[in-house]
């Protein structure tokens, strides 16, 4: 039951986003789907209080860090699926880009992030904690999306788009290692396997919700573009700067709730050898 109740709010909010282009946000179609997508979640929520076995223990969330981390997760992620999707579509259907070339513009921003996963990020987070690698992690990215937020309609790649997609590359990097951490740090033994496939499930609904949002949002705003007498390609970009600017703010959001709500994991207990002298000063 609780598998079918979260799957079927995860579907209905996406189709009730979705349709607000032929509907719009106000209108009943999206209020009344809307209530019954959040009828669903509220329902999910009481199951999984009620049930011996739940699928998702509530007291997992106990942890401010647990819930702050995945919260921050599926906002960052959101806002780069504004990236990961539009800025291919600006790629090929603003600059001319073919496949080939669209490949190859997107590759650095998964150089940078590998370099920074597997070579730098685990060594800065030793040295300074997770939530100070986290806090400018997350900054780069809010730069990122806001630089491609200006990018224009007759762009040229090195100078315009390429300067945007290292810092996004470079913060992901850093951001996704650094919120592992810190939610993974503050969930019990008996919880750190729940908290880890939250934690994966967090990034698809993030970027779900990610997509959803802001490609709704990028199409409806390039048809009113059209419809004021914009050139299609002034119009498309037009519709991607808006996409852009509302991944950089959601990104925005996740950076101020990592100011304000994680802590980093309490140090570790100090090495034995700095613990010897207390020891022997109390046996003499």
């Amino acid at each position: 039951m609780g598998a079918l109740l979260a799957t079927s709010t995860l579907m209905l909010s996406v189709y009730t986003i979705v349709e607000t282009t032929n509907y719009g946000w106000t209108s009943a179609h999206t209020v009344s789907f809307g209530a019954a997508a959040l009828a669903l979640l509220l329902a999910f929520v009481a199951r999984q209080a009620k049930a011996a076995h739940p699928l998702l223990p509530l007291r997992v969330f106990r942890s401010r860090n647990v819930w702050g981390a995945m919260g921050i997760q599926a906002l960052m992620v959101a806002g780069m699926f504004s990236f990961q999707f539009l800025c291919v579509l600006y790629l090929q259907k603003v600059l001319g880009f073919d496949e080939t070339h669209t490949g190859l513009g997107i590759f650095p921003v998964s150089v940078a992030i590998g370099a920074m996963s597997l070579g730098l990020s685990p060594k800065l987070i030793a040295r300074f904690g997770p939530r100070a690698v986290l806090l400018p992690g997350l900054s780069l990215i809010t730069a990122g999306l806001a630089a491609l937020g200006r990018v224009p309609a007759g762009g040229i790649y090195v100078v315009d788009v390429l300067p945007a997609l290292l810092p996004l590359g470079i913060g992901f990097g850093l951001a996704m290692p650094s919120l592992a951490t810190l939610a993974m740090s503050a969930a019990t033994p008996q919880d750190s396997g729940i908290a880890s496939g939250m934690f994966n499930t967090m990034q698809q609904i993030g970027s779900v919700f990610g997509l959803a949002i802001l490609s709704t949002l990028a199409a409806s705003h390039t048809d009113a573009l059209l419809a004021g007498g914009a050139s299609t390609t002034s119009a498309l970009t037009g519709g991607y700067h808006l996409a852009f600017r509302i991944g950089s703010g959601l990104v925005t959001v996740a950076l101020l709730l990592a100011a304000t709500l994680l802590r980093s994991p309490a140090t570790a207990q100090r090495p034995a050898a700095e613990k010897e002298p207390v020891a022997e000063s109390a046996t003499r």
